[in-house]
C-alpha cells in the first residue's frame, strides 16, 4: 500500500474515495464536513438523510463509517466517519475509536471498489484531538489494515504543521 501526505483541499483530490470527518447526524457542519457538503452539492445532504438513524439524531456512531456517492466531487465516493471528541473518553478508548474510524473507512471503500482513498486529519479540529497523537493512530491503523483493495492512501493535511507530522511518521517503518 502506498501512503503519502499532502497539504491541500480534500474536495479537489482525484481519488476514488474521500473521507469526511463528520458528526453523528451526518447532515453537514463546519470544517472538512462543511467543505465536502458544499463541494458535493445538495444531493449529498439528501443521501445522508436517507441513511437510517441508529439512535436519536445518530446516523453514524463514533468510530464507525457510512458511505455515499460523491456527487459533484471528483471522488466517486464519500466515506463519512465520526471521530472521538478528545476528553470525552479515556486516552486508550479515544485511540481505539479513532483507529476504528480508519479501519471502518478502509473497509467500506474496499467494498465499494475504491483503490485510492484520502483521509483528512480526523478529530483534530473542533474535536480537539492532539495532532501528533491523532496522526500516529492514523498511520498505525492504516498500516495495520492489511486490506487488498485500496492500494493508495493520501493523508490530506490542512496545513504545514500536520504535513510535517505525517511526513515524519511515514518515513518510519
Amino acid at each position: 500500500m502506498h501512503l503519502e501526505a499532502v497539504v491541500g483541499d480534500i474536495t479537489t483530490l482525484e481519488v476514488d474515495a474521500i473521507v469526511n470527518a463528520a458528526n453523528p447526524r451526518l447532515l453537514g457542519g463546519g470544517g472538512v464536513d462543511g467543505a465536502i457538503h458544499r463541494g458535493a452539492g445538495a444531493e449529498l445532504l439528501e443521501a445522508c438523510r436517507a441513511i437510517p438513524e441508529v439512535g436519536p439524531g445518530v446516523r453514524c456512531p463514533t468510530g464507525e463509517a457510512r458511505i455515499t456517492r460523491g456527487f459533484a466531487l471528483p471522488a466517486r465516493w464519500v466515506v463519512h466517519t465520526v471521530g472521538p471528541v478528545w476528553g470525552d473518553h479515556g486516552e486508550v478508548e479515544a485511540d481505539r475509536l479513532l483507529a476504528s474510524c480508519y479501519r471502518s473507512s478502509l473497509l467500506l471503500a474496499e467494498e465499494a471498489g475504491a483503490t485510492s482513498i484520502a483521509f483528512p486529519c480526523i478529530s483534530t479540529g473542533v474535536y480537539g484531538y492532539p495532532q501528533s497523537r491523532a496522526a500516529g493512530v492514523a498511520v498505525a491503523a492504516v498500516r495495520a489494515h492489511g486490506g487488498t483493495g485500496v492500494g493508495s492512501v493520501v493523508f490530506c493535511c490542512f496545513g504545514p504543521r500536520d504535513h510535517e507530522i505525517y511526513q515524519r511518521l511515514l518515513l518510519r517503518r
